[in-house]
């Protein structure tokens, strides 16, 4: 099953089918919109529904964070390959204003986001990036913004 899995994720058809379809992300109505042939792009948005809506109405929190987890791991680990270890290590949010309605984020990997990565791990060093990713409504207005910290190290040969 895993090797199955694995196979059809391969492609970024597949993979967005596969997260579009995953229970966690289903269950808050985070949809992946958007991911580049090369994985180094991805859109996500979330409706407000009321299964993902908090006491007073707006986006619940959880949520929120949830529509931005674990992207960034995911494309580096597809983007570097197998010969380094990624694991996201940690998460901040930052709460700016009420997320009413479609709310949006956007991920991508820049060339020089790569080759920081490859030169701080080229010995066998772990490097930890923390990368802000910004929650946006349907005007463009910050919702909030969440720091994510990765976990990578090159794989000893």
């Amino acid at each position: 099953m895993r090797n199955l899995l694995s196979r059809f994720t391969r492609s970024p058809k597949g993979l967005q089918w596969f997260l579009n379809l995953y229970g966690p992300y289903l269950g808050a109505g985070v949809r992946v919109d958007y991911l580049a042939e090369d994985f180094r792009e991805l859109n996500v948005s979330m409706g407000l529904h009321w299964y993902n809506r908090n006491y007073v109405g707006t986006h619940f929190g959880g949520s929120l964070y949830s529509m931005v987890d674990p992207f960034y791991m995911l494309m580096v680990m597809t983007v570097l390959g197998r010969d380094y270890v990624v694991w996201d290590k940690a998460a901040d949010i930052e709460f700016v204003r009420p997320g009413k309605g479609r709310v949006f984020a956007h991920f991508q990997l820049t060339d020089a986001m790569i080759d920081d990565i490859r030169t701080n791990t080229d010995g066998g060093e772990k490097y930890l990036p923390c990368w802000p990713v910004d929650i946006v409504d349907g005007d463009g207005n910050r919702v909030a913004v969440v720091n994510k910290t990765l976990y990578i190290r090159r794989k000893p040969t």
